[in-house]
């Protein structure tokens, strides 16, 4: 299939079904992406293409394109328009993807629902009663339903793994400071990652390989291997895996990842063994103080002056109840305290993952510890916090972590979580190979 007949059967789906799933917010000129498309084609055909020829990509909205509308799905920055790409767009684009629009999120990335967006929930495409996840909602919503072949999103604590997880596709956080944030508006400088969505391990490994790398523009990343798309497609054939005992109020989700690594444990003759991390339930506690403050600290710069409307005038309540828990935190009267206790609790849970993966290989669990639920309905901020407690200890302790689809319940899809040690995406990679075949 050439790139302009795959780009436009991706318009044809969005035109038909985005109204109702709101997965992307804003379409580039069609003329200029039919144009665009003709061009890669030009390149393939004379064997000059890069590695993403072919391929139709979404970005979820906090990602800077040029000339688009980086609006983080708020009212805050609903009228800016980018005027650089970041880091990672610029690497797809020198590499032949086609970039088509921005898809949906929770505001600013405050949520784990899709339904924060102030344009409206995103749909779950397989069943448009339920929520996608999030925060970076439309980003799965879009490769699930085929409006694109490879999404990005970023993951805060699990924004990436939690819609790829309940919209039965593939998600990866990388290791954190493996991929520039240049041109990223984050919602925790210290947490956030940005990473591929798609419905293949294949293509989220060969975007991977494209955005993945040192970058002068980002202070925090680092120099580390590249992706090596071979090794990734080589099974391992020595394994040490490690299940994480966790406890799971829905029985159904955690014998469901179970059987399916030992169904793929027996084929491949790996070693399993039942683990636990202590102090991880403490993440969710470690995580928000630090998201808190982070965002405060962030969301200054939005003072209506400089950059849109004024945040504390034009933002949806849930960021509205970050800021003014960020606001609290940071008071004089707490000597940065809490915020210091959280950065103690964080270097804690580090180190004992750390410990781990000098027994095991990789740590495996469930991504979500609970079903999605529907759309508009009522459940406590405590609730909606806790379906990150199995994602958040990644974040907190920098390593690459990946969801892929495990199979359903009551057909919804539950995704399968598993985790490796710092910059070893590539043997994360090829252990989903492996789950994925």
């Amino acid at each position: 299939m050439t790139t302009l007949s795959r780009l436009k059967e991706c318009l044809e789906k969005i035109k038909k079904d985005n109204k109702e799933i709101n997965a992307i917010i804003e379409l580039r000129d069609e003329k200029e992406l039919i144009k665009e498309a003709e061009e890669i084609d030009k390149k393939i055909k004379n064997k000059k293409a890069g590695k993403l020829a072919g391929k139709i990509i979404c970005v979820k909205a906090n990602i800077c394109v040029k000339g688009m509308h980086t609006s983080c799905a708020s009212k805050v920055l609903e009228n800016y328009v980018a005027t650089y790409d970041a880091t990672v767009i610029k690497r797809i684009k020198e590499e032949d993807g086609l970039i088509i629009g921005y898809c949906n999120q929770d505001e600013f990335a405050c949520g784990g629902s899709g339904e924060t967006s102030a344009f409206g929930p995103t749909k779950n495409p397989l069943n448009k009663k339920l929520i996608s996840g999030g925060s970076s909602s439309g980003s799965a919503a879009a490769v699930a339903a085929g409006f694109c072949d490879i999404a990005l999103g970023s993951d805060t604590g699990g924004s990436i793994r939690n819609p790829a997880s309940f919209c039965g596709i593939v998600g990866v956080k990388p290791t954190y400071a493996s991929v520039s944030r240049y041109g990223l508006i984050d919602l925790s400088m210290s947490l956030d990652q940005i990473g591929p969505l798609a419905k293949t391990v294949e293509d989220v490994s060969l975007m991977l390989s494209v955005i993945y790398g040192k970058d002068c523009f980002d202070p925090i990343s680092e120099e580390s291997k590249k992706i090596n798309l071979e090794s990734v497609n080589k099974i391992p054939k020595k394994l040490r895996i490690g299940i994480l005992d966790f406890p799971i109020k829905d029985k159904r989700i955690s014998d469901l990842i179970e059987k399916k690594i030992q169904e793929v444990s027996k084929k491949n003759n790996w070693e399993i063994k039942k683990i636990k991390i202590p102090h991880i339930d403490l993440a969710v506690e470690t995580y928000y103080p630090l998201v808190y403050v982070e965002i405060f600290s962030g969301s200054r710069k939005f003072d209506g002056r400089r950059y849109g409307e004024k945040v504390e005038d034009s933002a949806g309540p849930e960021v509205l109840r970050r800021i003014l828990g960020g606001s609290e935190i940071t008071k004089s009267e707490y000597g940065g305290r809490y915020y210091n206790k959280a950065l103690k609790a964080k270097e804690v849970i580090k180190e004992e993952f750390k410990r781990v993966f000098e027994n095991v290989d990789c740590v495996i669990s469930a991504t979500v510890p609970r079903l999605p639920w529907k759309i508009g309905e009522s459940i406590s901020i405590e609730e909606g916090y806790s379906a990150d407690a199995l994602t958040i200890p990644a974040n907190l302790a920098e390593i690459c972590a990946v969801s892929i689809p495990a199979g359903e319940i009551e057909k919804i899809p539950v995704g399968m979580q598993i985790m490796c040690d710092k910059f070893n995406d590539d043997k994360l990679l090829s252990i989903c190979r492996a789950f994925e075949n």
